[in-house]
């Protein structure tokens, strides 16, 4: 970051290779507004109309294709856990709870940005991120707390990327062990290293969401066409372990907002995202309801022992189109997940402001040599869900955000001078603290604390079980059928 006259922030790279700068409002270095989807320039470019994004609907795209990927495979399986009304009662309240957190990021990060707009500091090729908003609105300890908690994160939810990758692929072509398929992939996603920001993710984010909903309405119509199992039952809930492992597993669910603050970094006008996320949150209810939903009443208990909803499903074009449509999705996902951690190790060593996208892509690569060896180590993709969502999940899009904007708004001048207002369904700031308040205690209670004990006892049975470094994970030995898991274990 270096210092400049005029705060013109955010750089966005046109199809002929041109740089400009918009502040956080989205004014331009020229002084005009400019039409979002021409941005890039005057004359229509197929390049640019693919790669460079930053418009509010590449926004919305991004949210609603990150937020659910994989997950919506194990959803299913969490419904058995808690039963059909707590299920869908939980994920409407994760999902507007998540939704509320993202928007507090996106206040702060308004906040963080307008103020370093009125010092004159230029962000010219630097992407902000979540924890240099806290390191400038709230200090380094902040910063320590949520770099942390955000890489862990991340680096994880890569890691389960790839587990998912080989798990599903597997439904497809057994004739190689999943850590084989781990390998593969693992190779596969490090091409992500290629892709230089959240700009360029256009036309993979428009892609990734059209794969998700063909797979959540390929289960709730499989489901509701093949009917009933015989003899199905739903006794669920019936084990406090099993509940607040379904639970923690949909606060994963809808705790996808750690690349929130690079998403928005990316738009040509980020002051316009506060309501992104929420009305994204509204599209992913239409696909992870329907399928979830239907799943569990047609397969009811049986989906204790099946984390994975394929696993149900008869073998069909349909139901192969749909892992491979997932497959590309999770590969999608990986580097959604993974720019972040990019960034941040390109600060690291001092490769954030090189313009060569191959000398990026070579300083990347280290990043991903970790993840591939953490997939290989643990292939639980089940259980390292919930565990992420419990430790991890917690603090980083619901504790953090919600104290963090108590802490940066706490004195009347703060409040007096915020760049951005209470919203107009909550415009008092008491009301605002008091909602903040409540999110910090109930998801560090309920998430973290009965979360963190259901999701710890559920991995470490896995790891007793099947041990470390697990060559194919819950596959059935050679002429034998699988034995079937104890309800409380999750698979694939």
């Amino acid at each position: 970051m270096v210092p400049r006259e005029h705060g013109e922030e955010a750089i966005v790279a046109d199809g002929h290779g041109k740089e400009e700068e918009v502040g956080v409002m989205g004014v331009s270095s020229g002084g005009a507004d400019g039409d979002e989807e021409q941005h890039g320039g005057g004359k229509f470019s197929v390049t640019s109309f693919l790669w460079h994004g930053g418009s509010v609907w590449d926004a919305w795209f991004s949210c609603a294709s990150n937020q659910v990927a994989q997950v919506l495979l194990t959803l299913p399986y969490s419904f058995s856990q808690l039963g059909m009304l707590s299920g869908i009662l939980l994920q409407l309240f994760y999902g507007f709870l998540g939704s509320w957190t993202a928007y507090l990021i996106s206040v702060l990060y308004v906040e963080y940005r307008s103020r370093k707009e009125k010092e004159g500091v230029s962000f010219k090729n630097h992407v902000i991120q979540w924890f240099e908003v806290l390191d400038g609105l709230l200090g380094p300890y902040w910063k320590a707390a949520g770099l942390a908690f955000n890489c862990t994160f991340l680096l994880f939810g890569t890691v389960i990327q790839l587990i998912a990758c080989a798990s599903n692929i597997y439904y497809i072509n057994d004739r190689l062990d999943k850590r084989t398929w781990t390998y593969i992939f693992g190779a596969c996603c490090a091409t992500t290293v290629f892709i230089p920001s959240f700009h360029n993710y256009r036309i993979w984010s428009f892609l990734g969401l059209g794969m998700t909903t063909y797979t959540a309405w390929y289960l709730a119509i499989a489901a509701l066409i093949n009917g009933q199992v015989e003899g199905v039952t739903h006794t669920g809930p019936n084990k406090l372990v099993l509940y607040f492992t379904g639970a923690t597993n949909i606060l994963y669910t809808f705790g996808g907002h750690a690349v929130t603050v690079e998403i928005m970094h990316a738009m040509w006008k980020p002051a316009k995202f506060k309501y992104i996320y929420l009305l994204a949150t509204l599209y992913v209810f239409t696909l992870t309801l329907p399928s979830a939903s239907a799943m569990y009443w047609a397969y009811g208990d049986e989906l204790l022992a099946h984390a994975n909803a394929f696993s149900l499903l008869p073998k069909t074009a349909w139901r192969d189109a749909a892992v491979i449509l997932m497959l590309i999705h999770q590969f999608i996902t990986f580097g959604f997940a993974c720019t972040p951690l990019y960034f941040v190790w390109e600060k690291v060593i001092g490769m954030h402001d090189t313009k060569s996208v191959c000398l990026r892509a070579l300083a990347r690569l280290p990043i991903v040599v970790p993840i591939w060896f953490l997939a290989i180590i643990f292939p639980f993709f089940g259980p390292i869900n919930s565990a992420v969502g419990a430790l991890l999940v917690s603090f980083t899009v619901y504790i953090i955000p919600a104290l963090a904007h108590i802490l940066t708004y706490r004195s009347a001048s703060a409040r007096a001078n915020a760049a951005e207002k209470p919203p107009f369904f909550l415009p008092s700031w008491t009301g605002m603290f008091v909602l903040n308040a409540f999110i910090v205690v109930w998801v560090l209670v309920v998430g973290f604390g009965l979360g963190g004990w259901a999701s710890m006892v559920n991995f470490i049975r896995q790891i007793n079980t099947f041990g470390l470094f697990a060559k194919c994970y819950q596959c059935p030995k050679p002429g034998a059928a699988a034995v079937a898991p104890g309800p409380s274990s999750l698979h694939h």
